[in-house]
């Protein structure tokens, strides 16, 4: 490709780049609109002024009542940015499968001022590897956070006279503990409105932030202990208000109107035991406690809503909404079986399980998938790095998992055994970034640890597609991992895709450093040979396909949009001609946790039927491309070439072992074996040249802090670090 070529814009990039920058530049006014709503919400003018203008609007409605407000203010702005989000990332996604931004990919700017706010700044602590920009933003919530509980306690505390406190029966203190205790609860619901965004997993709001919810689970973290830490503060503040005055009998009150005391108190011992279980120690220790603890967050949110009220709810639906849209779209990929074609068991306890997909199923590098096998636990869904490249094996999805808890050596154990010829196995996902962008470096270094060399692997296949397909210069590959024992050697061999797939690696710069720690030297009785099996097909397994098809987020921008606007009409005519009726006639006031219940129904039914829509019309679709995906992919066979890197390169390389296929002798050749030593990072890494170098580091904690703290220092401006893991 020419420099004139790549310099030319086509008529189709300028409409498309007007098209973002418009959809940009709306996303940005809305934001900030509610962004400055937060920002007054504890205001008097906002409380005093604004809010009784616009209630006075909406309240007397006979369709949303006093509801009506908070959806206006706090949900529609969210749910609007979503679904402009959407077209957003799909313009973007169908670009990038024309290559379209691919020379624009080539020619960022390397090394820019802007990529000093995405160096680590925090490499150890409580907080775990953080970045400039997260510096900056956890800085500005909490300065959110601090600015509204200061604002609400100066306007509280300004009506609290001795005055009033005694036309309440109270001490002056007792009042002021009563407010603040109420203070806590509100500051505690705006972490929740953000708490479900980073494990929205389909999210269209992540990936406009150039975020993945797997990147985002430590946000999650943060918040769930902010949400907790305030909620509980709210909670003894107000159970020591009641004892101090004789008000004690409070607990076990659930009012028809107002707040429900118990619904609360509910609420919030399940969210505590939700938090006990998150302790590092019974997490380790007890995964499964801590994983079905989880599932109290539908209890939590429930009795969180009837304890305010749906009205008050509304301010952290957002959130959840777009979480509720995601959980029912897994929920439905779930209930299919698909079919796992193949697997490679390794000597380390490690298997590839290799699966039938779709073509129009695409995923990005370093991708993952959540795997259950019923047959080992019902409710336990694990997330495993995809090691497969869409591009490069367009039939074919393989992940790697390595046997080192309760499920997964119950799995290696399962594979184990000859008998075996079928598992039904259900997954959720891919999820992944939008797009990477690695061509944009000059080189890249990966550094792992055991089973993190797992999502390079996906980053190396993807790379030999486009220097086999497209015949780019890629950049230089130094593959930097380190294992325990020889065995683990084997993991090598996975680098390369499995035959039939053609490709062409003599253009791909790699080389591999392999440092085994445990072993002085190499072992020639250590078993490293791969045994593959192959499971019979069952008519009821399907292929993995992608949900909503190859516009995916077309469709979940429709669903999230048009299941909205189903709830507002449903429950507007409930409203109008059941609820009103009720309010206004001389019997007294609908109940709240009632109107609560119904609204959470009709937003459940409201998504539920849109969201199946959308998958049965797009599964239907799928179903007429692929019928004959499964048979054909039965013909391919893994490549098994277990052996050659360790025997080709052990004590300087033995080239008189005669290799199977001339990729097999190319990563034999790239690869050098250190026995006995870990890898010296600190060096490795200031000897690399080249103006944009990207660093990622995956594994181990220490390791990864390590890498962190080396690219943080203000010696490698050329270091461009990524920290790819699950745990933070």
């Amino acid at each position: 490709m020419g420099d004139q070529e790549i310099l030319k814009r086509s008529p189709s990039q300028v409409k498309y780049d007007m098209i973002l920058y418009a959809i940009r530049l709306v996303v940005l006014v809305v934001l900030l609109g509610w962004i400055f709503i937060w920002i007054m919400m504890p205001t008097s003018t906002f409380r005093q002024t604004w809010l009784p203008h616009l209630r006075a609007k909406t309240t007397t409605s006979t369709y949303f009542g006093s509801q009506g407000t908070t959806l206006l203010i706090y949900t529609f702005p969210v749910l609007f940015i979503a679904s402009l989000g959407c077209i957003y990332l799909h313009i973007v996604k169908k670009a990038n499968d024309s290559n379209m931004d691919r020379c624009d990919n080539r020619n960022d700017d390397k090394g820019g001022k802007e990529t000093i706010w995405k160096r680590p700044f925090i490499v150890k602590g409580p907080l775990g590897i953080v970045s400039g920009t997260e510096v900056a933003m956890l800085l500005m919530f909490i300065g959110l956070l601090l600015w509204s509980f200061a604002s609400y306690l100066h306007n509280f505390f300004a009506l609290i006279t001795q005055k009033s406190a005694a036309q309440f029966g109270v001490k002056l203190w007792e009042l002021k503990l009563e407010d603040a205790g109420l203070i806590l609860g509100l500051v505690g619901n705006i972490c929740l409105a953000f708490l479900f965004f980073p494990v929205s997993r389909a999210s269209p709001v992540l990936p406009l932030l150039g975020l993945t919810s797997e990147s985002c689970i430590k946000y999650h973290i943060w918040l769930g202990h902010l949400v907790l830490t305030f909620f509980t503060a709210h909670g003894v503040s107000y159970i020591i208000f009641w004892a101090a005055t004789n008000q004690i009998s409070q607990m076990v009150k659930w009012e028809k109107i107002g707040i429900s005391n118990v619904a609360g108190e509910i609420s919030l011992v399940c969210g505590l035991i939700l938090w006990i279980a998150t302790i590092p120690g019974i997490r380790r220790k007890f995964f499964e406690l801590f994983f079905y603890a989880h599932y109290l967050y539908i209890f939590f949110m429930l009795f969180f809503i009837f304890h305010v009220g749906i009205s008050y709810a509304s301010i952290m639906l957002p959130g959840f909404y777009i979480f509720m849209v995601d959980r029912f779209l897994r929920f439905l990929q779930s209930r299919t079986h698909v079919h796992l074609v193949s697997a490679r068991v390794l000597p380390c306890d490690t298997i590839e399980l290799n699966f039938s997909k779709t073509l129009e199923l695409s995923y990005t590098p370093t991708s993952v998938m959540f795997i259950n096998i019923r047959s080992i636990s019902k409710l336990q869904w694990h997330p495993f790095t995809i090691t497969s490249s869409s591009k490069l094996e367009p039939e074919k999805l393989s992940v790697v998992i390595k046997s080192e808890g309760t499920w997964s050596k119950k799995l290696y154990q399962m594979l184990s055994t000859p008998t075996i010829d079928h598992i039904d196995v259900s997954v959720e996902g891919p999820y992944g970034p939008a797009s990477t962008n690695y061509l944009r470096h000059d080189s890249l270094v990966m550094v792992s640890g055991g089973s993190g060399i797992t999502p390079f692997i996906s980053i190396i296949r993807d790379l030999i597609y486009l220097s086999t397909t497209f015949k780019y210069k890629t950049p230089k590959i130094l593959l930097i991992c380190a294992f325990k024992n020889t065995s683990s050697l084997s993991m090598l061999d996975l680098i390369l895709p499995i035959s039939g797939t053609p490709f062409e690696i003599s253009n791909l710069e790699l080389q591999i450093e392999a440092y085994i720690t445990r072993d002085k030297e190499f072992k020639s009785n250590t078993l490293i040979n791969l045994q593959t099996k192959w499971f019979k097909p069952n008519p009821n397994d399907a292929p993995i396909y992608a949900i909503l098809g190859p516009n995916n987020w077309l469709w979940f921008g429709a669903i999230i949009s048009s299941s909205f606007i189903i709830f507002l009409i449903l429950i507007g005519i409930i409203t109008r001609y059941y609820i009103f009726p009720k309010d206004h006639n001389t019997n007294g006031i609908f109940s709240y946790s009632l109107k609560a219940l119904i609204n959470m129904l009709v937003m459940c039914v409201s998504i539920a039927i849109v969201a199946s829509v959308g998958v049965l019309w797009n599964k239907k679709l799928s179903a007429k491309k692929g019928n004959n995906q499964v048979q054909h992919l039965e013909g391919l066979s893994p490549t098994v070439s277990p052996s050659s890197v360790v025997y080709y390169n052990n004590n300087g390389g033995n080239h008189n072992v005669e290799l199977e296929s001339l990729p097999s002798q190319l990563i034999a050749q790239a690869t050098n074996v250190h026995y006995g030593e870990r890898p010296d990072l600190r060096k490795i890494l200031f000897e690399i040249k080249g103006s944009s170098v990207g660093v990622f580091a995956s594994g181990p904690k220490k390791m990864r802090q390590e890498v962190a703290a080396i690219c943080s220092t203000g010696l490698t401006e050329n270091l461009h670090f990524e920290s790819i893991s699950f745990s933070w």
